[in-house]
């Protein structure tokens, strides 16, 4: 017995959008595709396919899933390591809750708040956003400040919808990287106008800002972490791809 890509896509609750990428991803190939193209799956894919969406719903980005269903790494240690990173963060919004609620019930009750108490929890951000300014110049810090104009007033809703599109290209960048596609061919600078875009939502980099963000990548470990998690090798990727990007499409 064999399904539709519409029959899948309705019965799964995944578009047919995602479901033609997780085809081009090699993560749900259709069992066939008929002569008028329309994909076709089969029991083991749909199988497949609630894996997927099991680790999905875990988490996982998508390039840690292919290397999970592709025996490349340990689901343990994948999802063990995608723990930590949730309990740093978390640990970090519990400390500024923390510092929220103290703050509100000392001004309410009239007691002096000292600065340790009113800035727990924001000592990090503030320590990196230093690393930064540090590392690139006094310029950065305008950067912090647009970014935090521009996204004055976002909600829950808007953070999350802003990480899960910064999944989809980070596992759309390790396919890159997978199949031995160069930084500066074509296919991979698409990609990177796409990556552009995404941080021009919060921030519009120039050629130096641009080129120093793909620097960052390899440099700080916070974020050479995270890539590596995606995929080895994929911090330096990304910052070969941006220096290009940088070069040919900004001012």
């Amino acid at each position: 017995m064999a399904w539709s890509i519409a029959e899948v896509a309705r019965t799964s609750g995944v578009t047919s959008r995602t479901l033609r990428h997780y085809d081009a991803l090699g993560l749900v190939r259709p069992a066939y595709v008929s002569a008028g193209g329309v994909r076709w799956y089969e029991q083991q894919q749909l199988l497949r396919l609630q894996r997927v969406l099991l680790l999905r719903e875990l988490g996982l980005g998508l390039a840690a899933v292919a290397q999970v269903l592709a025996g490349e790494r340990d689901e343990v240690e994948a999802l063990r390591a995608h723990a930590q990173r949730l309990h740093r963060e978390a640990d970090r919004l519990r400390r500024v809750a923390e510092t929220a609620d103290r703050t509100a019930e000392r001004l309410g009750g009239g007691a002096p708040v000292s600065a340790e108490d009113v800035f727990e929890g924001f000592a990090e951000r503030a320590r990196f956003e230093e690393e930064l300014v540090g590392r690139h110049g006094e310029g950065v810090r305008e950067h912090f400040r647009d970014a935090e104009r521009r996204t004055e007033g976002w909600t829950a809703q808007d953070y999350a919808r802003l990480q899960r599109e910064w999944q989809e290209l980070d596992a759309r960048f390790a396919a890159l990287l997978a199949r031995g596609v160069a930084p500066d061919a074509p296919e991979a600078q698409a990609l990177v106008a796409e990556h552009h875009r995404a941080v021009a939502r919060s921030w519009t980099p120039d050629r130096e800002g641009y080129t120093g963000l793909g620097r960052t990548y390899v440099e700080d470990p916070r974020f050479r972490e995270r890539y590596d998690a995606v995929a080895p090798g994929l911090a330096e990727y990304l910052r070969d791809a941006m220096a290009v990007h940088a070069e040919r499409a900004l001012a």
